[in-house]
């Protein structure tokens, strides 16, 4: 005899099948949760990463600048050291120069003319002084010309006074101290 199944079969075949697609979408859903959940903390971990390596090099840049200050200020002391040398070297240069200069005056000066004041600016030099006339301080002007380390006179001025009995030129007289190339190399 054939067999009736009148049971029914489609209705827990329905069920069934409604409860396996509820179970797939539960795995659905806890899986898309759970690749959202490892996406963000993967995302997460890089951006805490890279925000590492930038305060990494933030504090590198900080110690950078500070060298380059300190760089900057050892720049300008060795500039300043430089340019103290470099007076020491020239005043260490010029050190025979007033030896030769009084030297020079000395030996140049005619008899029956007499210093006042000698003042120097430079390579220029001032010379005041009193002469028994005119003459003696023309001599003067020309023996200043004829030197190897004075050189260039200029007369300002040339006064005749009466001083007592006698006549005197008081003189202001302009010259230059040559320097001499061999005392440059030495």
């Amino acid at each position: 005899m054939p067999s009736i199944n009148l049971l029914p079969w489609r209705e827990a075949e329905r069920q069934k099948r409604q409860r396996d697609f509820g179970m797939a979408m539960g795995f659905a859903v806890i899986a898309a949760i759970a690749v959202v959940v490892l996406t963000v903390l993967a995302y997460s971990q890089m951006i805490s990463s890279q925000n590492a390596r930038n305060d990494r090099l933030r504090a590198e840049i900080v110690e950078l600048e500070k060298s380059i200050t300190e760089i900057d200020g050892l720049e300008r002391q060795k500039e300043r050291l430089l340019a103290r040398m470099e007076i020491i070297e020239q005043l260490q240069k010029s050190r025979p120069e007033i030896v030769h200069l009084f030297d020079e005056i000395a030996r140049l000066l005619p008899e029956g003319v007499y210093l006042t004041g000698l003042k120097q600016t430079g390579a220029r030099v001032e010379i005041r002084g009193v002469a028994q006339s005119s003459t003696r301080v023309s001599a003067l002007m020309r023996q200043i010309d004829a030197s190897e380390w004075l050189g260039d006179p200029e007369v300002e001025r040339v006064e005749t006074t009466q001083a007592g009995s006698s006549r005197q030129s008081e003189f202001v007289v302009y010259l230059k101290q040559i320097r001499s190339d061999t005392e440059e190399t030495e």
